[in-house]
């Protein structure tokens, strides 16, 4: 690695910094966990610390995010890279930012933005072993918002609809959260038999990549004091909890993305017709870099945008994407200001800055207050279109240029109930009946979810077992991982499974009881579970070929059992195999049995994995606990591996143990104890 390039850099970014910074008052205390605690007297000071230590932990995921929202990861992984390269330069975040970043961007949250940029930089020029590709130094702000951007795009579905135009696949397939979904749900005094709040934050996220979680505790003498998770390559927390307020996130789907089928002039090339006028596409190029014999090439690929936005060309014509996270920058900020917040009146007013083009909220505080909404971007659009489908792009009629208020998203605040619950199904049912939103009072066409899931249902079967829960029931509703009975997804129907009588199939009819005599608890030593799992991972292969609505028939659910008992006679020399046998939690040379399933509470996806086994993959990820009490907050969490990507790390799979026997290790605020129990404390090169 050229070291004068990383010196150069160095001096020429960013000096305003280098006098704001002072590393000796930059704490770096590792618990026994290798979680990072960051002591600082700034804000800007703790963004430099977080981003020393994440990147100790992960610089190389920290880096490959910033390639991907820089449209420079083919330059490290060739031409695989070149469909996220290229949806980086679609969107048009580079010319976003250069319109907004100034006006936007608060000067508190600049100085964030260049601490962290500067944090990196610093890692890299005295770790230039790790770097991937010199293309991505310095860091700057600039790039750090161009990634959070990409991000975003993807989260509002907008790279699913340029994924479907470039295969000329224009028909929108509702998409129904999995196992990728996340839980989240709160008691206050009203529901809790101590008179204490509590909140779970149970995200469901991949459990390594750049979307991953990593833990940490923010605190600064300039208000921050929080303990949570965020993605890599964030420089804030993106869930957590401070002293005060406690809040998290799940996925929600409302419609927030719009296509748009442009009317083409018939002579004159890449005009299109808007209410009669014609008007020019603006053409790009995106470039994509391609190695040959380790020589860089750039290839371009050309690209459109109309009034409508970013636009792309298939056999079908012209078709434009327009979503709201294409001209809002401040998600990153509004993450950082929620850190901060002390009660519910700062939350919400922070809300109104509608820098989150969605996701749900769930929140709690040390004032008893607890509120959901499904939050988002949502556009409001004219009335009588397919809003779900592709709409006409030549008449402004069809032109939204703004959003809902936040004041106009379903919401629950302070439920008569006590309790709120969330599971990526409708927020339409999210508390007791006499507290929720009503679906009535929405728009059609914003598209919020209408359905249940199993997580949602069996969340709320055993809230409304409890008149009031202690701590215990509100852990055990957390760590449940039962399916209702019956069950049924959301994506797909095989309620036939459990109407087959064994007699008619003798070839699999062992297999057969053992799934419908069940209990329906994805424990890891279920025989149940383990043939219900390897079944599932069967009926994969078929689902594609079902159409809409998904109803899987006897027939087909035949071929698949008669697949799972072949898989178990063939790996495990049984049709008798529990889930742990087949389902692991792997990390390095760690191989645990692990529970979950797809739709439980704890819910699990798994991928292939070795001896006829699978490894859970996403699911399960960061676990946060939260209550509130008039001594103060108390806060327990686990994560899936541990809080360090390096092989050679205690805290690489330390974590494990704690994960698969749903324990958790308790966290604290108190700076004097993390101090005395610190088995390690240092600042920043």
């Amino acid at each position: 690695m050229n070291r004068f390039f990383f010196v150069f850099t160095i001096f020429i970014f960013p000096l305003s910094i280098l006098g704001q910074i002072n590393l000796k008052k930059i704490d770096i205390v590792r618990d026994a966990y290798g979680v990072p605690h960051i002591f600082t007297e700034t804000d800007a000071e703790l963004a430099y610390g977080l981003a020393w230590a994440h990147a100790e932990d992960d610089f190389k995921t920290i880096q490959q995010g910033y390639l991907a929202g820089n449209a420079l990861l083919s330059d490290v992984e060739g031409k695989k890279a070149f469909g996220v390269d290229l949806i980086a330069q679609f969107i048009g975040s580079d010319r976003l930012f250069d319109q907004q970043y100034e006006k936007e961007i608060s000067p508190d949250y600049k100085l964030i933005l260049k601490a962290y940029s500067q944090g990196l930089n610093r890692y890299a020029e005295t770790h230039p072993e790790e770097v991937l590709s010199k293309r991505l130094f310095p860091v700057t702000p600039k790039k750090m918002i161009l990634y959070a951007q990409l991000q975003l795009f993807v989260s509002s579905k907008g790279d699913y609809w340029a994924k479907n135009i470039l295969s000329d696949k224009l028909v929108y397939t509702p998409i129904k959260v999995a196992e990728k979904g996340s839980n989240t749900f709160a008691f206050n005094s009203a529901k809790t038999k101590d008179g204490n709040t509590y909140l779970a934050i149970n995200t469901h996220q991949p459990l390594s990549g750049p979307t991953s979680w990593y833990e940490v505790h923010l605190c600064s003498e300039e208000g921050t004091d929080i303990i949570g998770a965020l993605f890599p390559g964030s420089p804030n927390v993106l869930t957590g909890a401070n002293q005060n307020i406690a809040w998290t996130h799940t996925v929600n789907i409302p419609d927030k993305t719009d296509v748009f089928k442009l009317e083409m002039h018939p002579k004159k090339k890449r005009y299109y017709r808007v209410d009669g006028e014609y008007i020019k596409l603006k053409k790009h190029k995106a470039k994509l870099i391609i190695k040959v014999l380790g020589i860089p090439f750039k290839v371009h690929k050309k690209y459109f945008e109309s009034i409508y936005g970013p636009t792309l060309k298939n056999k079908s014509g012209y078709f434009s994407i327009r979503t709201p996270s294409l001209f809002e920058i401040k998600a990153l900020e509004q993450w950082w200001r929620m850190n901060k917040a002390k009660n519910f009146t700062e939350f919400y007013k922070l809300l109104k800055m509608k820098g989150l083009p969605g996701y749900n909220i769930g929140y709690a505080d040390k004032n008893d207050t607890i509120f959901y909404i499904s939050n988002g971007l949502i556009p409001k659009r004219a009335e009588g279109y397919d809003w779900a489908n592709v709409v006409p792009g030549n008449t402004k009629k069809t032109l939204w240029t703004s959003t809902y208020a936040i004041e106009e998203l379903p919401q629950v605040i302070q439920p008569k109930s006590g309790y709120f619950y969330n599971a990526n199904h409708t927020p339409f049912r999210s508390s007791d009946s006499i507290d929720n939103p009503s679906e009535a009072a929405f728009a059609k066409n914003m598209g919020f979810e209408t359905y249940d899931n199993n997580r949602s249902t069996r969340i709320k079967q055993l809230i409304d077992q409890y008149e009031k829960v202690d701590y215990n029931d509100f852990k055990t509703i957390k760590y449940d991982h039962q399916f209702p009975d019956p069950f049924h997804y959301s994506w797909m129907n095989i309620d036939s499974l459990f109407n087959m009588s064994p007699q008619n199939y003798p070839k699999v009819a062992e297999v057969l009881k053992d799934i419908q005599n069940w209990d329906r608890r994805a424990s890891a030593d279920s025989y149940g579970a383990g043939a219900f799992g390897i079944l599932y991972s069967k009926l994969r292969k078929y689902y594609k070929e079902i159409p809409q609505p998904k109803v899987f028939s006897k027939s087909v659910l035949y071929k698949g059992l008669l697949d799972t008992q072949k898989h178990m006679m063939e790996h495990f020399g049984s049709t008798r195999v529990k889930l742990g046998s087949f389902q692991k939690l792997v990390r390095g040379d760690k191989e645990l049995p692990i529970f979950g399933l797809p739709d439980v509470i704890t819910a699990m996806g798994a991928a292939p994995y070795k001896n006829g086994k699978t490894k859970v993959v996403h699911g399960e990820s960061y676990i946060e606990l939260v209550k509130y009490t008039p001594k103060g907050v108390e806060i327990e969490s686990v994560i899936s591996y541990g809080n360090s990507e390096h092989p050679d790390s205690p805290h690489y799979s330390d974590q494990m143990e704690l994960y698969a026997e749903f324990k958790t290790k308790k966290m604290t605020f108190d700076k004097e104890s993390i101090y005395k129990n610190a088995t390690r404390i240092y600042q920043p090169k």
